[in-house]
């Protein structure tokens, strides 16, 4: 018993340092939207996505035939939603002149092009709410591109993710240090995570 669980540890972290390895960068870039950090100094956007890479680690053999990249891009977006109020200090970012929210909105519907229907559903917001708060993101951004010309901030194009290095940092990081968490989901006695570590989904 215990060498087969060695051996669906070694597969499942195998399986998710490949999906790290291919996905980090873009939900890194994603989250340092989020916080309104610098691309390349973005210490709360990494805490934020360490967070939900670990869950999707713990959850990752209830993953079958689910996109893991999805499951890890809803539980950021909801995370961020519930803890918004650590990230209304401007940080010199691309969307730090944006309210939390405006910027989430920014970031699930144009970024990652997820549908109006979609990001309210997985929010718990009305659409026509998240309709308002894009367009009025979208109009400050426009308003500060107007002004500020060339010189607005880093281009929404640069740094799509962090340095290959980083990125096996974060696969590193997260496998050994919750190897443990993951064999416990694999017997089965981790099922129930909504009220032991898992931020409930919805808009703060």
């Amino acid at each position: 018993m215990g060498e087969r669980r060695a051996r669906e540890e070694r597969r499942r972290a195998r399986e998710f340092e490949a999906f790290v390895a291919g996905a980090a960068g873009r939900l890194l870039h994603a989250a340092t939207l989020l916080t309104g950090e610098p691309f390349g100094a973005a210490p709360a956007a990494q805490e934020l996505l360490v967070g939900a890479l670990s869950r999707t680690y713990a959850d990752w053999d209830r993953l079958r035939g689910e996109d893991p990249y999805e499951h890890t891009r809803q539980d950021l977006a909801a995370h961020f939603a519930h803890t918004a109020w650590r990230h209304r200090r401007p940080r010199g970012g691309l969307l730090d002149a944006l309210p939390p929210q405006e910027r989430l909105m920014l970031v699930l519907r144009l970024y990652e092009g997820v549908a109006e229907e979609q990001v309210a559903a997985a929010l718990g917001l009305p659409v026509e709410r998240v309709r308002a708060l894009c367009t009025r993101g979208m109009a400050t951004v426009l308003s500060r591109g107007t002004r500020n010309g060339e010189e607005s901030g880093t281009p929404a194009g640069a740094a799509h993710g962090p340095a290959s290095g980083a990125v096996s940092l974060l696969a590193s990081r997260i496998v050994t240090g919750l190897r443990h968490r993951g064999a416990e989901a694999a017997t089965g006695t981790v099922q129930q995570r909504d009220g032991a570590g898992r931020e409930p989904r919805g808009a703060a």
